[in-house]
């Protein structure tokens, strides 16, 4: 077994030595800041010390190493690894899309807490949609509501983004004599867990759908400069003048999962054009009012849906009903107000802190409460309970698994891409996150014996079988 590294404290002016350099070369103090109600005093030798195990996120500009001054307490945070087995290094911070159970930090340490950052789509991570990959986690910052931090409304500036007006139906109608469709599908994402296109390219039987991205492409934008990937990414002026002008726009997430709400969602919202939507299950919770996008699945099949869709195009009167909650006033859904109303977190706002410090400080303030609850504890030879760890639950992401686009699984052919890689993946992930979770019990240290534990489980699978 290999020894563990010893124990450093972090040298010269409080920090570590960066990675590779060599010992002594040390980098500037981490800058100290009061932060508003914070009177901690400890130095920064008495802080605990929080690892962003993706250095990549680290909220801190330029050095490696900070104090931050929280609500409750101040901490040290790092992206230097050279921290993972120091005794004052209370939690690791790791970011979903990144997360691989066969890198995974080994032997996961008793006085470590690990917590996850995961605003990103689930498809980017299955390991932590089921329960052994989210219970290795302790505390969780996810899009789903009942995470630990949520990032629900994290594509929703605020309230007055869905109130910006409309382009007047009078210009929608004018557009459509043009030879437009009435519903935009702009993708360039094609191969995803929620198997899109294979139901656009169902509706397009029924309805006219102008697809300007890669996937079913068959309109060309105006310009050289709107096909320009970045252009459509960001809310350029032009593009938005240009997508604002119609009815309709399909927006279809790129997986299913409660609360998985992104700009495909808001921005034709805040356009004025109407969503078509497939995504969360649970996105009725969220919008304006009762009428304000169209969800597909409340129609049989896409015939159905394009039936509907044809009707309001031609009913100007019921079409505008959908648009209603850009009036004054028009925003009924008080849980909607008060979630955006409550979250400590800003979208390009600058008076409140962006999520990643505003995770990083709801770890620091749990962490010095487990520090404290710990000290007692001892103090008390006992009496007093030490603390009890929290542990993620399978609500905290518990997506499900992918279904197709359109039709059933038996339906889709043998060799069909979307049926091999995605279904594929999704039970992969189980067998991951018990790996991890088999190898954490038995205090495993070798992260390469990973595969042999995948190797047992796939074993017993198929035995059970």
């Amino acid at each position: 077994e290999p020894e563990p590294e010893p124990e450093q404290e972090p040298c010269g002016a409080e920090g570590w030595t960066r990675d590779g350099a060599p010992p002594g070369a040390a980098f500037a103090a981490a800058a100290s800041y009061r932060g508003p109600g914070n009177n901690d005093t400890r130095s920064n030798k008495a802080l605990p010390i929080l690892l962003w195990w993706s250095g990549s996120l680290f909220p801190h500009f330029p050095g490696d190493t900070e104090r931050i001054d929280c609500p409750r307490g101040s901490c040290l945070v790092t992206r230097s690894r050279r921290a993972a087995r120091h005794r004052r290094t209370k939690a690791l911070i790791f970011y979903g899309t990144d997360f691989r159970a066969y890198e995974a930090p080994l032997p996961r340490l008793p006085h470590q807490t690990w917590a996850l950052f995961h605003e990103e789509s689930p498809m980017n991570n299955y390991v932590l949609s089921h329960p052994p990959g989210i219970q290795l986690f302790n505390y969780t910052a996810t899009f789903r509501r009942e995470s630990d931090y949520p990032l629900t409304l994290q594509w929703l500036p605020g309230a007055a983004y869905l109130r910006r007006p409309a382009v007047p139906l009078a210009h929608k109608d004018a557009w459509r004599r043009r030879g437009y469709a009435p519903l935009l599908y702009m993708q360039s994402h094609c191969d995803v867990p929620s198997d899109r296109d294979r139901y656009v390219r169902e509706l397009m039987k029924y309805i006219q759908v102008d697809s300007y991205g890669k996937c079913l492409h068959n309109r060309e934008l105006p310009s050289e400069r709107l096909r320009d990937t970045s252009t459509a990414t960001t809310e350029d002026s032009e593009f938005m003048t240009f997508i604002a002008r119609y009815k309709f726009h399909l927006a279809l997430e790129n997986a299913i999962c409660n609360d998985y709400m992104t700009e495909k969602l808001w921005r034709p919202m805040h356009l004025g054009a109407v969503p078509v939507y497939r995504g969360s299950p649970a996105v009725r919770d969220w919008m304006p009012n009762n009428r304000s996008i169209i969800l597909i699945d409340d129609f049989d099949s896409p015939q159905e849906l394009a039936k509907y869709l044809d009707f309001l195009d031609k009913n100007g009167e019921e079409y505008l009903k959908y648009l209603e909650y850009k009036n004054v006033d028009g925003i009924k859904n008080q849980f909607l107000l008060e979630s955006l109303e409550r979250r400590e977190w800003g979208v390009n706002d600058m008076t409140l802190p962006n999520y990643l410090n505003g995770f990083e400080c709801f770890i620091c303030d749990r962490e010095n409460i487990r520090v404290k609850e710990e000290q007692e504890h001892k103090k008390s030879r006992g009496k007093i309970p030490a603390p009890r760890p929290r542990i993620a639950q399978f609500k905290h992401m518990g997506c499900p698994m992918p279904t197709p686009g359109f039709g059933s699984v038996e339906g889709v052919a043998e060799g069909d891409s979307w049926k091999e890689m995605w279904l594929q993946d999704y039970w992969q992930s189980l067998d991951q996150g018990e790996a991890l979770t088999a190898m954490i019990h038995r205090n495993e240290s070798h992260q390469g014996r990973f595969w042999d534990y995948m190797h047992e489980i796939f074993l017993k699978r198929t035995r059970q079988h």
